[in-house]
């Protein structure tokens, strides 16, 4: 940190030479490249002597030091992107291109345009640098934050002076953030607002008068600090939990770099306590007062180094305060950084791995200060809890300082290892927080878990007991993850701790997603979301084997960021890890097949036709009993909960209930029990009973004119409408129902018409006009001529349209399909992936499976999502055609599988390789335009 600058003895108020000093530290090149001191100052000089008036002089100037500001900042930032992590001299070096420009502005003012030889003691301004700037921490965007000091009541000529000053420094396109201030305007406005308090806390004596500096410097500390220690931690806490409610309470693979959790402002504010509370002046002093120990000043040096680079490289490429470490962004910081891809990873993922590493210590950090400032009792104690909490009985081994739970003996505690286990245990037991100091204590000696410690039964029995007894599992883990308890007694789970993943589908971390994935699991059996996850919560009632599922759970993705699928890897690694955990061997093969299948749920419910029976039947032969059934149903659940808070919805929901009571059906019954005859059969006596009051004869028209998909395709309450679409149609009219489905999160959309070549391309075409994400669709053509097509959609937020926009949203289909619209033209302004998003990147892969369906041969899309690629999609089939059943849309971000399940022109599959192949060209060829097009 750089620190205040001791106000120089001398004041400045009588003329004399720009007098700007030399830095006071290194900088991250020479000094003359960033401001050549005596070059401007001749030319300053040298147009003060040629003035015509101070308009023009003023003007001059800013063309003077415009260019010196650009030559600086250019020489700044090429040496930056030489040493990419050479933060500290990098701020430094923006600090004092700015003092420098700020001091030149000061000696025109001063000097030639309002010069003052006698000035009165009221006439006398001492100029400070306040917040960031003073603290000599500046960004390459960072504003410029002054303080105008003056004794008494501003004068004339101070306000003329501050003017000049001002407009000289807009004029430069700085960020001037600006107060003129008397000494007690200071002490007053500072207690009553503790944002202004932390920018005086570090003010930075600039130019001007220095006794005016000193003096308010003494006045600060005598009467706004002190006595005030506990009011402003607890008000620095109090907005750092507000910006942590802000930006995400864990951390977010989009974190803001400056105001995001573990973030740089965290850092600062614990710098600020220290310095209100201990009077520290620099990092070093933190060490020195004994608040860290040298390997916890050595991890705040580090991430703050790397936190400000970090910030430093957005600003240069965004050339805006930007403080979002976007995707897009963070691609381009990676490669500025030197990242490589290596191990089947991209730069940008090792990037942020390092990040979230750096964002955790800062979090680790923090509490290690709060420890120090409750044990001087200038930390106000949670009183809420210390009124109302009824405190359990605690082992021999620990006691309780300041309601946390402590160790009572560090040498005791660590003669036996498995206390490192046993202390998290007691915290889970008691309902304590474990103070820092204890996790300090562990943190020092990670090197105790051993292959001893590993398999220690006893240890064995805890970690499991921290799993499953004590319904909270997630805190456990996450306190043991964070200080590498978690890595370090499952060494396999150390290559995903701060692992991100570089889409837009997974909202955590590898290791933060699993512990979500844990805290839904606790959250069920706590019987918290029974009316959220009701499939769920009716399998855990009925029991279910809660060690290997808990297991499972959280191994599920230890295999992530290797170049293998990760499935198969975690199956591999779980094959060792169950039994190293105490599992037996039955347990640890149900462990290794949940493991190797924990997608196989999710990706049948979303890629494939669930309505169709030889689907079902593959699912259940994998599956092959209830028990895995169960298992695999919940795990698929939290699995999906836990990529991020609006993933799982009510559409997915109804996915894999479906899946789940048809595969359960088939298991317990018999795979005859869901053959299309029996479905088809069902279907058209529901039908019946619904259509009651319907004319014997036209009744038994609408169950004969449709084929055996129809009736097994669709629920009874989509043949009751179609069926009313379809009475009485006439060949050249378009009937469409549009109704929102609530149980699934969609708007579902029916079509009736005569079909023709290409109408299922129009239809998904006029829906992606109006801006609608298709997530499932069928099609049918009856045995009268009749296409028959139903879409679930969504509006651009995920959820079903509202019933206000549904007229429009029928006038635009209705345009569409009489062909007053060209979807080809009118697709193109509106099939736009957007800037932040291009980054990116999805192999293409399609693939041809004539096995999951008896009839159709479905054709998996796995791509680049974009809104008009389904349309191109569907467009290149009909050119080729290739009729298709039905369309299976499932998104994960930016990738998109879509499934089809066609048949070619004379109603067979797709089994020749030449037409397989030709197809995918056709196809390839499709995307490859169509992302040019959305790209440029």
């Amino acid at each position: 940190m750089t620190q205040p600058q001791k106000a120089s003895a001398a004041a400045v108020s009588e003329p004399k030479p720009m007098n700007i000093p030399d830095p006071s530290t290194a900088l991250i090149c020479a000094v003359d490249e960033i401001f050549d001191r005596s070059a401007i100052a001749d030319k300053i000089t040298s147009a003060a002597e040629k003035r015509t008036d101070d308009r023009a002089l003023r003007g001059e100037v800013v063309q003077i030091l415009m260019g010196a500001q650009k030559t600086g900042r250019a020489a700044i930032e090429a040496a930056f992107l030489a040493q990419p992590f050479d933060a500290r001299p990098m701020t430094r070096a923006y600090t004092w291109l700015t003092d420098c420009l700020v001091g030149s502005a000061h000696f025109v003012a001063t000097t030639i345009l309002h010069p003052l030889a006698t000035p009165t003691e009221g006439e006398r301004i001492a100029l400070l640098a306040v917040g960031g700037y003073g603290r000599g921490e500046m960004a390459p965007q960072s504003d410029v934050d002054l303080l105008f000091l003056t004794p008494y009541k501003i004068t004339a000529w101070a306000e003329s002076v501050i003017e000049s000053m001002l407009y000289i420094l807009w004029d430069l396109r700085l960020k001037v953030g600006h107060a003129s201030r008397t000494v007690d305007d200071c002490i007053r406005l500072g207690s009553e607002d503790f944002t202004i308090r932390t920018s005086l806390l570090e003010n930075r004596f600039l130019r001007g008068h220095a006794p005016l500096a000193e003096l308010l410097n003494e006045r600060l500390q005598n009467d706004l600090f002190l006595g005030s220690e506990r009011e402003f931690i607890e008000a620095k806490l109090a907005e750092r939990d507000a910006r942590h409610e802000k930006q995400g309470q864990r951390y977010m693979v989009e974190p803001n770099v400056k105001e995001g959790k573990g973030g740089l402002r965290d850092l600062q504010s614990m710098f600020w306590i220290a310095k209100y509370v201990y009077h520290v002046q620099s990092a070093r002093d933190l060490l020195d007062r004994d608040l860290f120990r040298e390997d916890e000043h050595e991890r705040f040096a580090k991430a703050e180094n790397f936190l400000w680079a970090v910030r430093a490289h957005i600003h240069l490429i965004s050339r805006r305060p930007v403080e979002q470490l976007s995707f897009d962004i963070q691609v381009e910081v990676a490669e500025r950084m030197g990242y490589c891809d290596k191990g089947g990873r991209r730069a940008v993922e090792h990037f942020m791995q390092e990040y979230f590493r750096h964002a955790t210590s800062v979090g680790d950090l923090t509490r290690i200060l709060l420890t120090k400032l409750e044990a001087d009792h200038a930390k106000a104690g949670p009183l809420m809890e210390r009124l109302f909490r009824r405190r359990r009985r605690i082992k021999k081994d620990y006691k309780v300082i300041h309601n946390r739970l402590a160790v009572a003996d560090d040498d005791s505690f660590l003669e036996d290892k498995v206390n490192i286990l046993r202390l998290f245990e007691e915290g889970l037991r008691t309902g304590l927080l474990i103070h820092p100091d204890a996790m300090r204590l562990v943190t020092a000696n990670l090197d105790l878990i051993d292959d001893d410690l590993r398999q220690n039964k006893e240890a064995r029995r805890i970690f499991l007991d921290l799993l499953l007894k004590h319904g909270n599992p997630e805190r456990a883990l996450r306190r043991m993850n964070e200080l590498g308890v978690l890595a370090a007694f499952i060494p396999e789970f150390e290559p995903i701790v701060a692992m991100m993943q570089f889409n837009m589908y997974h909202s955590y971390t590898v290791d933060e997603h699993t512990i979500q994935v844990i805290s839904n699991y606790a959250g069920i059996e706590r019987e918290e979301l029974q009316e959220e996850l009701p499939l769920s919560s009716e399998i855990l009632e009925r029991g279910i084997n809660r060690k290997v599922l808990m297991v499972a759970m959280l191994l599920h993705d230890i295999g992530k960021g290797r170049d293998i699928d990760h499935a198969i890897l975690g199956a591999q690694i779980s094959r060792k890890v169950a039994p190293n955990l105490g599992l037996t061997k039955a347990e640890s093969e149900t462990v290794e097949w949940l493991v190797r299948y924990h997608l196989l749920m999710s990706d049948t419910a979303q890629k494939r036709d669930i309505a169709d029976p030889r689907t079902i039947r593959d699912f259940a032969k994998l599956v092959s009993t209830v028990d895995r059934l169960n298992l695999l149903t919940v795990l698929t659940v939290c699995d999906i909960r836990g990529v991020g808070p609006d993933t799982w919805n009510n559409w997915k929901a109804v996915l894999i209930r479906a899946l789940y009571r048809q595969t359960r059906v088939a298991l317990e019954d018999g795979m005859e029990a869901i053959t299309r005859e029996n479905r088809g059969t069902e279907a058209k006596k529901k039908l019946r009973a619904e259509l009651s009051d319907w004319p014997a004869k036209l009744l038994k028209k609408e169950t004969g004119r449709h084929y055996d998909p129809y009736w097994q395709g669709l629920h009874i309450t989509a043949h009751k409408i179609f069926a009313e679409l379809l009475r009485d149609i006439e060949d050249n009219e378009i009937r469409i129902d549009l109704h929102p489905d609530e149980d699934r999160d969609a708007t579902r959309a029916c079509f009736a018409m005569a079909d023709h070549p290409g109408i299922f391309s129009r239809m998904c075409g006029a829906l992606a006009l109006m801006g609608a994400n298709i997530v499932d669709a069928r099609t049918f053509t009856s045995k009268d001529g009749y296409a028959t097509a139903a879409f679930w959609i969504q509006d651009g937020d995920g959820s079903p349209y509202e019933v206000s926009r549904l007229k429009r949203l029928r006038q635009m289909i209705e345009k569409t399909l009489n062909g007053e619209v060209v979807t080809t033209e009118a697709i193109k302004s509106r099939d736009v992936i957007k800037k932040r998003e291009r980054a990116f990147k999805v192999p293409t892969t399609i693939t041809f499976d004539n096995d999951g369906s008896e009839i159709y041969t479905i054709i998996e899309v796995d791509t680049r999502d974009r809104p008009g690629l389904l349309f191109d999609l569907t467009r290149t089939l009909a050119n080729t055609n290739i009729y298709i059943a039905s369309a299976v849309i499932a998104t994960y971000g930016e990738q998109v599988v879509d499934a089809f399940y066609v048949k070619d022109m004379f109603g067979l599959k797709f089994h020749s390789k030449s037409k397989q192949n030709a197809l995918e060209k056709k196809l390839r060829e499709a995307i490859s335009k169509g992302a040019e097009r959305a790209t440029t």
